[in-house]
């Protein structure tokens, strides 16, 4: 049975059973792929990993990962991508919870403890496409793209379907509401929202 065909019959068998795997498959395979990761890492059922050379992965304590497999509803099937390109680093805290995200580093992105990223929501450091169309018809494109770091800071709740993009800094507890396009720094302790993302109120819940 080659590699494909094992992997199709798995996709057959009960969630239970594929979530069993996957725990420890994606162990051995973050552990291949050089990443420094700590105790209690649970990524349940495939996820596209890619991480380029001198590319730096770091993940803490007690990491959950679901992808796809309706794991979490709001996900349906869509599987988890984490890329990390050559000399990026993505900085993941303890106690981190994802839902299918895409996360996709070219520069740097840093996510503290005690973080929750709703349902398939995109974090991303770079514009991906130069801002200049003739270098977009070349194939600079790419390189040319503006990058700035990314930080959410510990004890942020960010909703299903948010866009977190390049340069935003979420500060310690703040709220992101589902659907929001984060396109500049959010204060600590506040709830905010929208597209563009702006501060909604004060969050008092702390």
């Amino acid at each position: 049975m080659n590699i494909f065909n094992f992997f199709r019959k798995l996709g057959r068998l009960p969630l239970k059973v594929q979530i069993a795997f996957y725990h420890k498959w994606n162990h051995l395979r973050f552990y291949l792929y050089g990443i420094k990761f700590g105790s209690n890492l649970r990524v349940s059922t495939r996820c596209n990993l890619h991480l380029e050379q001198n590319a730096q992965l770091t993940i803490g304590d007690n990491f959950k990962l679901s992808s796809g497999s309706f794991i979490n509803p709001l996900c349906r099937n869509i599987a988890a991508g984490i890329y990390v390109h050559c000399g990026a680093k993505l900085i993941i805290g303890n106690n981190v919870g994802m839902s299918s995200p895409c996360v996709w580093a070219r520069k740097s992105i840093t996510i503290g403890n005690h973080v929750n990223i709703g349902g398939d929501t995109i974090i991303m450091d770079s514009d991906a496409h130069s801002l200049n169309y003739e270098i977009r018809r070349t194939k600079e494109d790419q390189n040319d793209a503006q990058s700035a770091s990314i930080v959410i800071e510990d004890d942020v709740f960010v909703g299903t379907r948010c866009i977190i993009l390049k340069g935003v800094k979420i500060g310690a507890r703040s709220i992101i509401a589902a659907g929001s396009v984060v396109t500049k720094s959010i204060p600590a302790d506040c709830i905010a929202g929208g597209n563009p993302c702006q501060i909604i109120r004060r969050n008092t819940n702390v």
